[in-house]
């Protein structure tokens, strides 16, 4: 009999912490900071969005150095907060560790994949995106040679330069592509000054039209565009309205999207654990169109990209993706 009851109190109790855990939503931004004005802020607008619509207020935390990183998801964690929203691939090792041990919180991670029964992995098809952004650069270049600054050298940074150049190439075969990586630590995604330095450098070169693929350091980019009397294009989130009249657009990703539907779900008790992976197709990339960037955009300029789009969509173009194999085949 009082086997009977451990077992109940036991089933009881943890009935009770997953009910609490589904109304306790948190998030855990990368140390950019959810004012980043590109990824993270694009998760910070997802959690307010769903915030604004239920009232369900979401935990934050923002770490600031890698060592928070697993402290803070352990407090949060054993504090009963879940599901648990993790911004960026950096948060891969301690997201799995704390995931092993409190495999009642539901996790996701942004742009990082863990094989675990509580962890739902969403990763993006960036080089889609990119090699859109990658053909209105070209045809909006007068020079015919376009540039690259990525955030840190690893190969998701190298996805979006490859995906980047192939759609240059697309559009004018005969186009140069500069390219540069900030740095290899995380540090590279939050380094304006030397994202100003790499586009002048580039600018000096020839190019017109700078992609930048780094956080925060794109803000030093597109001041630097401007300076210059050249272009931009944003990433992440609709970065338009930076530098309105130099962005020429922006590579969105809907991380928004992926924060929000992660809470929506988890509250609705649909929520699951394994691989989500969102390209043109889901809606998961696009490129960026406001009253920022409208006047740099012509009517050609469009039918050309929803054509290029509808032909990715459709697999005529198969766009080459970096991390299948580490190297940039097109």
């Amino acid at each position: 009999m009082k086997a009977v009851f451990l077992a109940s109190a036991t089933a009881l109790a943890i009935a009770s912490s997953m009910a609490h855990a589904a109304t306790e939503p948190a998030v855990v931004y990368d140390q950019a900071g959810k004012f980043d004005k590109s990824f993270n802020e694009g998760v910070y607008n997802g959690v307010k969005r769903y915030t604004e619509e239920t009232g369900v207020k979401i935990r934050e935390f923002e770490p600031k150095n890698e060592a928070q990183v697993e402290q803070g998801l352990r407090r949060l964690a054993n504090r009963g907060y879940s599901p648990i929203v993790t911004v960026g691939f950096n948060m891969t090792s301690s997201v799995e560790k704390v995931a092993k041990d409190f495999p009642n919180v539901q996790f996701t991670i942004i742009d990082g994949v863990i094989d675990l029964p509580n962890v739902q992995s969403v990763v993006f098809k960036e080089h889609e995106g990119s090699f859109l952004v990658g053909a209105l650069a070209s045809m909006a270049s007068k020079t015919d040679k376009v540039g690259f600054v990525g955030g840190m050298d690893i190969p998701l940074i190298r996805k979006f330069g490859c995906g980047y150049e192939q759609g240059v190439k697309y559009a004018s075969s005969s186009a140069t592509v500069l390219q540069n990586m900030t740095g290899s630590t995380g540090a590279a995604f939050n380094d304006p000054t030397k994202g100003s330095e790499l586009a002048k450098s580039q600018f000096s070169q020839g190019a017109d039209v700078i992609f930048a693929a780094a956080g925060g350091t794109g803000i030093g980019v597109y001041q630097a565009a401007k300076d210059g009397g050249k272009l931009a294009i944003g990433v992440d989130s609709n970065q338009n309205h930076i530098q309105p009249g130099t962005m020429l657009t922006s590579m969105v990703k809907r991380v928004d999207e992926a924060a929000y539907k992660t809470y929506e779900d988890a509250a609705a008790g649909t929520w699951k654990p394994g691989l989500v992976v969102l390209g043109l197709a889901e809606g998961g990339v696009d490129w960026a169109l406001d009253d920022n960037n409208a006047n740099l955009i012509t009517e050609e300029m469009k039918a050309e990209l929803n054509d290029i789009r509808a032909k990715i969509v459709s697999g005529e173009i198969k766009v080459h993706d970096y991390m299948s194999d580490n190297t940039c085949n097109y």
